[in-house]
Protein backbone atom coordinates (compact mmCIF):
# COMPACT_ATOMS: atom_id res chain seq x y z
CA UNK A 1 0.00 0.00 0.00
CA UNK A 2 2.74 2.52 0.91
CA UNK A 3 6.53 2.16 -0.70
CA UNK A 4 8.69 4.50 1.21
CA UNK A 5 12.18 4.61 -0.83
CA UNK A 6 14.90 6.56 0.62
CA UNK A 7 12.85 9.41 2.31
CA UNK A 8 14.89 12.32 4.04
CA UNK A 9 13.87 15.28 5.73
CA UNK A 10 15.57 18.78 6.68
CA UNK A 11 14.98 21.43 8.77
CA UNK A 12 17.16 24.31 7.58
CA UNK A 13 20.93 22.58 8.50
CA UNK A 14 19.27 19.75 10.58
CA UNK A 15 18.34 16.69 9.14
CA UNK A 16 16.05 14.62 10.91
CA UNK A 17 15.32 11.87 8.68
CA UNK A 18 18.27 10.16 6.74
CA UNK A 19 17.28 7.59 4.39
CA UNK A 20 14.39 5.91 5.31
CA UNK A 21 13.33 2.79 3.34
CA UNK A 22 10.03 1.04 4.53
CA UNK A 23 6.94 -0.92 2.75
CA UNK A 24 3.59 -1.23 4.95
CA UNK A 25 1.14 -3.86 3.43
CA UNK A 26 -2.49 -3.41 3.52
CA UNK A 27 -3.41 -5.18 6.57
CA UNK A 28 -0.04 -4.20 8.27
CA UNK A 29 -0.28 -2.97 12.16
CA UNK A 30 3.05 -1.39 12.07
CA UNK A 31 4.05 0.68 15.58
CA UNK A 32 7.42 3.31 15.47
CA UNK A 33 9.18 3.22 18.64
CA UNK A 34 12.18 5.43 19.63
CA UNK A 35 13.90 8.07 21.92
CA UNK A 36 12.32 11.86 22.02
CA UNK A 37 13.42 13.65 19.08
CA UNK A 38 14.75 10.42 16.83
CA UNK A 39 12.60 11.68 14.18
CA UNK A 40 9.35 9.68 14.49
CA UNK A 41 6.57 11.83 14.29
CA UNK A 42 8.57 13.53 11.39
CA UNK A 43 8.59 9.95 9.48
CA UNK A 44 4.80 10.12 10.26
CA UNK A 45 3.56 13.53 9.46
CA UNK A 46 5.51 12.99 5.97
CA UNK A 47 3.69 9.95 4.94
CA UNK A 48 0.82 12.45 4.34
CA UNK A 49 2.92 15.39 3.36
CA UNK A 50 1.63 17.57 6.39
CA UNK A 51 5.54 17.95 6.39
CA UNK A 52 6.98 18.12 2.73
CA UNK A 53 10.04 15.56 2.60
CA UNK A 54 13.53 16.78 1.52
CA UNK A 55 14.16 13.99 -0.72
CA UNK A 56 12.99 10.47 -1.77
CA UNK A 57 9.59 8.96 -2.77
CA UNK A 58 6.42 7.88 -1.10
CA UNK A 59 4.13 5.76 -2.78
CA UNK A 60 1.46 4.96 -2.07
CA UNK A 61 -1.50 3.12 -4.05
CA UNK A 62 0.94 3.41 -7.13
CA UNK A 63 1.27 7.25 -7.00
CA UNK A 64 3.98 9.50 -5.63
CA UNK A 65 2.73 11.49 -3.26
CA UNK A 66 5.83 13.43 -2.68
CA UNK A 67 5.55 14.53 -6.08
CA UNK A 68 4.71 18.16 -5.52
CA UNK A 69 2.75 18.05 -8.96
CA UNK A 70 0.69 15.86 -7.24
CA UNK A 71 -2.53 17.07 -5.66
CA UNK A 72 -2.11 15.56 -1.93
CA UNK A 73 -5.09 16.01 -0.94
CA UNK A 74 -7.23 14.01 -3.42
CA UNK A 75 -5.06 11.37 -1.56
CA UNK A 76 -5.15 12.46 1.59
CA UNK A 77 -8.83 11.19 1.33
CA UNK A 78 -7.98 8.11 1.89
CA UNK A 79 -5.21 8.58 4.59
CA UNK A 80 -6.37 9.17 7.74
CA UNK A 81 -4.58 11.07 10.55
CA UNK A 82 -4.94 10.71 14.39
CA UNK A 83 -2.76 13.37 16.96
CA UNK A 84 -1.40 13.49 19.97
CA UNK A 85 -3.69 16.58 21.32
CA UNK A 86 -6.75 15.50 19.38
CA UNK A 87 -6.81 18.34 17.11
CA UNK A 88 -10.90 18.62 17.72
CA UNK A 89 -12.34 21.98 15.99
CA UNK A 90 -13.71 23.50 19.54
CA UNK A 91 -16.59 25.79 17.73
CA UNK A 92 -18.00 22.73 16.31
CA UNK A 93 -20.12 19.77 17.95
CA UNK A 94 -19.04 16.35 18.11
CA UNK A 95 -21.23 15.27 14.89
CA UNK A 96 -19.87 18.60 13.22
CA UNK A 97 -16.06 17.38 13.89
CA UNK A 98 -17.51 13.86 12.06
CA UNK A 99 -19.12 15.50 9.10
CA UNK A 100 -17.00 17.72 8.22
CA UNK A 101 -14.65 16.15 5.78
CA UNK A 102 -17.36 13.85 4.63
CA UNK A 103 -19.44 16.31 3.60
CA UNK A 104 -16.66 19.07 2.23
CA UNK A 105 -14.93 16.11 0.26
CA UNK A 106 -19.06 15.08 -1.04
CA UNK A 107 -19.78 18.64 -2.04
CA UNK A 108 -16.61 19.67 -4.05
CA UNK A 109 -17.48 16.57 -6.00
CA UNK A 110 -20.70 17.32 -6.66
CA UNK A 111 -19.28 20.91 -7.90
CA UNK A 112 -17.19 19.65 -9.67
CA UNK A 113 -19.39 17.25 -11.28
CA UNK A 114 -21.63 19.92 -12.35
CA UNK A 115 -19.04 22.14 -13.60
CA UNK A 116 -18.14 19.45 -15.85
CA UNK A 117 -21.43 18.92 -17.02
CA UNK A 118 -21.70 22.73 -17.83
CA UNK A 119 -19.11 22.42 -20.23
CA UNK A 120 -20.36 19.33 -21.66
CA UNK A 121 -23.17 21.09 -22.67
CA UNK A 122 -21.75 23.68 -23.95
CA UNK A 123 -19.23 21.51 -25.96
CA UNK A 124 -21.78 19.62 -27.15
CA UNK A 125 -23.76 22.43 -29.10
CA UNK A 126 -20.62 22.39 -31.63
CA UNK A 127 -20.60 18.75 -31.83
CA UNK A 128 -22.67 16.41 -34.13
CA UNK A 129 -25.15 14.38 -32.59
CA UNK A 130 -22.68 11.08 -33.77
CA UNK A 131 -20.33 13.33 -31.71
CA UNK A 132 -22.26 14.54 -28.42
CA UNK A 133 -20.94 13.12 -25.18
CA UNK A 134 -22.92 12.19 -22.04
CA UNK A 135 -23.41 14.08 -19.34
CA UNK A 136 -21.73 13.21 -15.98
CA UNK A 137 -24.06 11.19 -13.87
CA UNK A 138 -25.17 12.77 -10.66
CA UNK A 139 -27.13 10.68 -8.03
CA UNK A 140 -26.93 12.45 -5.12
CA UNK A 141 -27.41 16.27 -3.79
CA UNK A 142 -26.37 18.54 -0.94
CA UNK A 143 -29.04 17.63 1.42
CA UNK A 144 -28.35 13.95 0.66
CA UNK A 145 -24.62 14.38 0.99
CA UNK A 146 -25.39 15.97 4.65
CA UNK A 147 -27.91 13.55 6.08
CA UNK A 148 -25.62 10.77 4.60
CA UNK A 149 -22.72 12.07 6.35
CA UNK A 150 -24.63 12.62 9.92
CA UNK A 151 -26.09 9.27 9.78
CA UNK A 152 -22.70 7.49 9.46
CA UNK A 153 -21.52 10.03 12.10
CA UNK A 154 -24.37 8.85 14.51
CA UNK A 155 -23.44 5.13 13.61
CA UNK A 156 -19.99 5.55 14.66
CA UNK A 157 -20.75 7.54 17.75
CA UNK A 158 -22.70 4.79 18.51
CA UNK A 159 -19.76 2.54 17.75
CA UNK A 160 -17.65 4.17 20.68
CA UNK A 161 -20.83 4.98 23.58
CA UNK A 162 -20.73 8.17 22.49
CA UNK A 163 -24.24 9.30 20.67
CA UNK A 164 -25.32 11.40 24.10
CA UNK A 165 -22.22 13.49 23.08
CA UNK A 166 -23.06 14.03 19.53
CA UNK A 167 -24.60 17.91 19.80
CA UNK A 168 -21.91 18.69 22.96
CA UNK A 169 -18.62 20.56 22.23
CA UNK A 170 -15.55 18.66 22.33
CA UNK A 171 -14.95 21.29 25.61
CA UNK A 172 -16.91 18.69 27.74
CA UNK A 173 -15.43 15.77 26.84
CA UNK A 174 -13.05 13.75 28.73
CA UNK A 175 -9.43 13.36 27.39
CA UNK A 176 -10.11 10.16 26.22
CA UNK A 177 -13.32 10.38 24.94
CA UNK A 178 -11.29 13.60 22.65
CA UNK A 179 -9.34 10.62 21.24
CA UNK A 180 -11.94 8.23 20.55
CA UNK A 181 -14.00 10.97 18.59
CA UNK A 182 -10.93 12.49 16.66
CA UNK A 183 -10.35 8.26 15.55
CA UNK A 184 -14.06 7.91 14.37
CA UNK A 185 -13.78 11.10 12.31
CA UNK A 186 -10.57 9.68 10.65
CA UNK A 187 -12.85 6.57 9.99
CA UNK A 188 -15.66 8.58 8.70
CA UNK A 189 -13.82 8.91 5.32
CA UNK A 190 -13.33 5.32 5.08
CA UNK A 191 -9.69 5.21 4.79
CA UNK A 192 -7.46 2.66 3.76
CA UNK A 193 -4.59 3.28 6.72
CA UNK A 194 -4.99 5.68 9.74
CA UNK A 195 -1.65 7.19 10.71
CA UNK A 196 -1.85 7.80 14.61
CA UNK A 197 0.76 10.36 16.45
CA UNK A 198 1.31 9.03 19.71
CA UNK A 199 -2.65 9.00 20.56
CA UNK A 200 -1.83 8.33 24.40
CA UNK A 201 0.79 10.46 25.48
CA UNK A 202 -1.65 13.79 26.03
CA UNK A 203 -3.88 11.07 28.15
CA UNK A 204 -4.45 10.53 31.87
CA UNK A 205 -2.86 6.74 32.46
CA UNK A 206 -6.82 5.60 32.99
CA UNK A 207 -8.23 7.31 29.98
CA UNK A 208 -5.29 5.73 28.13
CA UNK A 209 -7.20 1.80 27.99
CA UNK A 210 -10.22 3.28 26.22
CA UNK A 211 -8.58 4.52 23.33
CA UNK A 212 -6.18 1.36 22.86
CA UNK A 213 -9.04 -0.87 22.96
CA UNK A 214 -10.79 1.18 20.33
CA UNK A 215 -7.32 0.76 18.41
CA UNK A 216 -7.30 -3.15 18.86
CA UNK A 217 -10.97 -3.39 17.74
CA UNK A 218 -10.08 -1.87 14.25
CA UNK A 219 -6.70 -4.05 13.99
CA UNK A 220 -9.10 -6.88 14.52
CA UNK A 221 -10.90 -5.65 11.31
CA UNK A 222 -8.15 -5.39 9.60
CA UNK A 223 -7.80 -1.64 9.44
CA UNK A 224 -3.83 -0.43 8.13
CA UNK A 225 -2.30 1.70 10.91
CA UNK A 226 1.20 3.04 11.64
CA UNK A 227 1.43 4.20 15.05
CA UNK A 228 3.90 6.05 16.93
CA UNK A 229 3.71 4.96 20.62
CA UNK A 230 5.28 4.82 23.89
CA UNK A 231 2.75 1.81 24.79
CA UNK A 232 5.68 -1.11 24.59
CA UNK A 233 2.67 -3.34 26.20
CA UNK A 234 0.32 -2.46 23.09
CA UNK A 235 2.99 -2.58 20.56
CA UNK A 236 3.80 -6.12 21.69
CA UNK A 237 0.51 -7.22 21.14
CA UNK A 238 -1.31 -5.91 18.24
CA UNK A 239 1.24 -5.27 16.00
CA UNK A 240 2.53 -7.56 13.01
CA UNK A 241 5.63 -5.10 12.96
CA UNK A 242 7.52 -2.69 15.16
CA UNK A 243 10.15 0.10 13.76
CA UNK A 244 12.63 1.13 15.83
CA UNK A 245 13.99 5.14 14.81
CA UNK A 246 17.02 6.44 16.29
CA UNK A 247 18.72 9.48 15.06
CA UNK A 248 16.68 9.88 11.54
CA UNK A 249 17.36 6.37 10.65
CA UNK A 250 15.17 2.45 11.24
CA UNK A 251 17.77 0.54 13.12
CA UNK A 252 16.12 -2.31 13.58
CA UNK A 253 12.51 -3.82 11.98
CA UNK A 254 10.79 -7.03 12.92
CA UNK A 255 7.96 -9.10 14.15
CA UNK A 256 7.27 -8.10 18.04
CA UNK A 257 8.41 -10.90 19.60
CA UNK A 258 11.63 -11.34 17.80
CA UNK A 259 11.72 -6.91 18.37
CA UNK A 260 11.26 -7.85 21.86
CA UNK A 261 12.60 -10.63 22.75
CA UNK A 262 15.58 -10.85 20.66
CA UNK A 263 16.87 -6.93 19.79
CA UNK A 264 19.95 -7.57 17.36
CA UNK A 265 21.14 -3.62 17.42
CA UNK A 266 22.83 -2.35 20.29
CA UNK A 267 21.35 1.02 20.40
CA UNK A 268 17.89 -1.08 20.45
CA UNK A 269 19.00 -3.55 23.71
CA UNK A 270 19.78 -0.01 24.97
CA UNK A 271 16.18 1.43 24.45
CA UNK A 272 14.79 -1.26 25.53
CA UNK A 273 16.50 -1.98 29.12
CA UNK A 274 15.24 1.39 29.89
CA UNK A 275 11.58 1.51 29.09
CA UNK A 276 10.71 -1.83 29.91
Amino acid sequence: MIDVINLQKSFGSNQVLKGIDIKIEKGDIMCVIGPSGSGKSTFLRCLNCMEDPTGGQIIFNGVDIADFKVDINIHRRHMGMVFQHFNLFNNKTVIQNIMLAPVLVGLQDLKKAKRQNSFIKLTNLLRSSKMKKDLVAITTSKAEIKQQAKENAMALLNRIGLADKADVYPSTLSGGQKQRVAIVRALAMNPDVILFDEPTSALDPEMVGEVLDLMKQLAKEGMTMIIVTHEMGFAREVANRVLFIDDGQILESAPPAEFFGNPKNPRLKEFLSKVL
